[in-house]
């Protein structure tokens, strides 16, 4: 009973963790980390067993942080939120009770939270956590759904000892009055982590937590995997991109074509540096690397192509995964702890107009690319009125085209027909096959002008590439 935490299916992976933002590689990472740390338990009564993450679904979630000089209303903001395909907000900082009231009777589901300060006085006894669920849950649910408690943000790095000592008697104190509620197996307590939790998670096979936290982290997840509740971390990917500013890192963090990243450890290859969840920021301070409105977009706008695309992770392919976008609108009061431009993650503006199509408005959200098909007459019609997304005809390499292919692959397009027997699979050059995906990758991710970039060696054409038996599909008629 001892290695139940260290036989973990992959496929579990995705059920384990719901976290507020991503890093690179990340996925896989945790799951070799909690391996690490229950792997030198050895009697049954200190066993974990995480099968009650399971339950999670998938979905696209958002953050909405308070610390800002002007936000909209609630009601307003939940006008908005109506328009989206957004499923759960989370609400950070301490649990703002007008969005909890205003959040009510919609399909949207809520994670609030204890503010760090507030969790010395919520472990000091029951009655103090009753009075907390009190006041900021009882109220409004089950009308407003509240699914999850998160008491503190990155506490166990905060180096404040009192605080988080007392990060697990407020768990526990908080579950205690929601069972006594009768929401114990409705509403889960966690708490929420920061990147620094981990000593090493790159390459990911190579995750450990770092060792002064263990015996910590080793409480906190026994408490989660007996109440079911989920293992949440923050962490950014655009850092990555700060660390190491190439054409080749960015490609890697917006889902644009690259040659990839592989783990020498498992030989498993990624494309990309979202495995889990993140946001991306829309401006730029202090001459810092990385952020503005066109990589936020092309990376919040990708992200959400992928998740849709279900093409799961390196490790766990065709696994759905679930996600919150950080975040709703920029807080520039917000001091930055990870960087300056920490202020400006926001999806939408203070008078609710977005900074850019994420894809998340409900008549943006693209449908499912359709399989190709042979038509019944082998030649397209001369006059047919398109764009198609194709290689430049000058200059462009067969090396290049192959990162074209494998990228554009990798996102959860049908690729099929460029294979042997397919019907796009003569003539068999790399150039023809490029041709073919980059075009459905241009329609899958959105038919923006944008989506056929691929680092500069695609262009839009509104002549028809078909060919006999193979179908490219138009962009626009």
């Amino acid at each position: 009973m001892a290695t139940t935490a260290v036989h973990l299916e992959a496929g579990r992976l995705s059920k384990l963790l719901f976290p507020l933002f991503s890093d690179p590689l990340f996925t896989i990472a945790i799951v070799q980390t909690i391996s690490y740390v229950f792997g030198s338990m050895s009697d049954s009564s200190n066993s974990v067993s995480f099968s009650n993450f399971l339950d999670s679904q998938s979905f696209i979630g958002v953050n909405y942080g308070n610390q800002a000089s002007e936000l909209p209303q609630p009601g307003d903001i939940v006008n908005l939120l109506k328009t989206t395909t957004i499923a759960k907000v989370r609400l950070l900082g301490s649990a703002d009770q007008s969005m909890i009231k205003a959040l009510a009777n919609i399909d949207i589901e809520l994670v609030i939270g204890l503010d760090n300060t507030e969790i010395q006085w919520v472990a000091s006894g029951p009655d103090a956590a009753s009075q907390w669920v009190n006041s900021k849950v009882m109220p409004y649910y089950p009308a407003s759904k509240i699914i999850i408690i998160t008491v503190g943000n990155e506490v166990l790095t905060s180096e404040n000892q009192d605080v988080i000592s007392s990060t697990l008697p407020a768990m526990q104190n908080i579950q205690n009055a929601l069972n006594t509620a009768s929401l114990g197996e409705k509403i889960k307590v966690t708490t929420v982590h920061s990147m620094a939790v981990l000593s090493q998670f790159s390459p990911p096979s190579s995750g450990a937590f770092n060792l002064s936290f263990v015996d910590t982290m080793k409480a906190l997840l026994q408490f989660q995997s007996a109440h079911g509740s989920p293992f949440m971390i923050n962490a950014f990917p655009f850092c990555a991109y700060k660390s190491d500013p190439k054409p080749e890192t960015l490609a890697f963090c917006l889902f644009q074509p690259n040659s990839g990243q592989v783990d020498s450890r498992n030989n498993i290859e990624y494309m990309n540096m979202f495995d889990v969840q993140t946001g991306w920021p829309n401006q730029n301070y202090r001459n810092e690397v990385g952020p503005s409105l066109d990589n936020a977009k092309a990376y919040v706008g990708n992200l959400i192509n992928h998740l849709r695309s279900n093409v799961g992770t390196p490790l766990m392919p065709g696994k759905s995964l679930d996600t919150y976008i950080y975040e709703l609108f920029d807080e520039d009061e917000k001091i930055g702890t990870v960087s300056s431009s920490e202020q400006s993650f926001g999806l939408y503006k203070s008078d609710t107009s977005p900074y850019y199509d994420s894809g998340l408005f409900k008549s943006s959200e693209n449908p499912t690319t359709p399989s190709p098909t042979t038509p019944a007459s082998p030649t397209p019609a001369p006059n047919t009125v398109g764009l198609w997304c194709v290689p430049k005809p000058d200059g462009i390499s067969d090396a290049q085209l192959q990162e074209n292919i494998n990228f554009a692959c990798s996102q959860g397009i049908d690729c099929s027909p460029i294979k042997q027997g397919g019907a796009c699979f003569e003539p068999n050059t790399i150039a023809s096959h490029a041709a073919y995906v980059m075009n459905l990758y241009y329609l899958f991710a959105g038919k923006n002008p944008w989506n056929c970039n691929f680092s500069q060696t695609a262009t839009i054409t509104t002549t028809n590439p078909s060919y006999n038996g193979c179908v490219y599909t138009s962009g626009s008629t």
